[in-house]
């Protein structure tokens, strides 16, 4: 076990190698130029001499290849650069919000691991029956919703509606020395819809495979057997069906984390939250590319440690599990 640990921990450096290289290939291609940001257009017409001059001080007069090896010397530093756009360190402008983005994550995360588990378990237990057929038709319906177009509608009901819910920001301005639990309740409030937009879809996925799973796992022989024993249905489900099924949940868990951290990207920008995903879209708006470049990285780097944990939880969950 120890050693699998090491040899995912130390793969993770060649996979993050090539997606710096794939993204900062990809920002050069882009039609964006950086140093448009820089030059006052009223001021007179742009002329290439100008271009040039505010390209040679932003460093982008090297060839790609060079700039690559300087970034990533930097970044062995502990050093992502400076943003283009607000002239601070990168490392502060991303350490700034990855807070909000860890946070809507993994309690989107935890809302549909939890909450997919149990329906997925209350459909299997009523198989074949009315209340079955509807959840299954809901799970296809929430497997099916753009969580950027259910963010919009939550907003347009909950908010714009009815009044029940704040669309926009993390607190209320308008709460003055507000005391512990009303700033909980407010922060609650706030994040009510973002975390349904995010885990709507992973809520309904969840479902389906712990129906299938659990069903599988009902039909087993040892199943069987606890029931000839004379243990309850309640021990049954919890000690034996219910952690065999999880597997599958697991499995699901790595497929559901670059979605659901991609997401949350979008999701930040349309409810307004401070995360990652509203500097994202301002760098890839201005062309801010050492941003962009940071925010890959951390997003990249933040999948690849939940797909870890997601394989790791294999053998917790799993004894008859070794890994060579």
């Amino acid at each position: 076990m120890r050693r699998y640990v090491v040899k995912r921990l130390l793969m993770m450096i060649p996979m993050l190698l090539g997606i710096s290289f794939l993204v900062y290939l990809l920002l050069e291609m882009a039609p964006i130029d950086p140093a448009m940001m820089f030059i006052d257009i009223e001021m007179g017409p742009v002329t290439p001499e100008m271009i040039s001059y505010v390209r040679s001080s932003m460093g982008l007069d090297s060839p790609f290849l060079v700039r690559y090896v300087i970034w990533l010397g930097n970044l062995l530093r502990g050093n992502m650069g400076f943003s283009f756009l607000t002239r601070m360190p990168v490392t502060y402008e991303v350490g700034m919000r990855i807070g909000m983005t860890i946070r809507l994550s993994v309690i989107s995360l935890t809302v549909s691991m939890i909450t997919g588990v149990v329906f997925g378990v209350f459909s299997a237990l009523r198989q074949y029956k009315v209340s079955d057929y509807i959840m299954t038709i809901l799970a296809f319906i929430g497997i099916s919703i753009p969580s950027f177009w259910l963010a919009l509608m939550l907003i347009i009901f909950f908010s714009n509606t009815l009044g029940w819910l704040p669309s926009i920001g993390l607190r209320d301005v308008q709460l003055r020395d507000p005391t512990v639990w009303q700033a909980f309740v407010d922060r609650t409030r706030h994040m009510i819809m973002p975390v349904i937009a995010s885990s709507l879809a992973g809520i309904a996925a969840n479902m389906r495979f712990m129906r299938a799973a659990y069903l599988d796992v009902a039909r087993q022989d040892y199943i069987r057997t606890a029931r000839s024993k004379g243990l309850n249905e309640t021990t049954i489900s919890m000690r034996h069906a219910l952690r065999n099924a999880s597997l599958p949940i697991i499995t699901n868990l790595g497929m559901t984390l670059p979605a659901l951290i991609g997401g949350s990207l979008i999701i930040e920008n349309i409810f307004g939250l401070p995360g990652m995903g509203r500097l994202f879209m301002t760098a890839i708006t201005v062309g801010d590319y050492p941003v962009v470049m940071g925010i890959t990285l951390v997003t990249a780097l933040l999948i690849m440690i939940g797909i870890f944990l997601a394989d790791i939880a294999y053998a917790i969950v799993d004894p008859r599990i070794r890994y060579s």
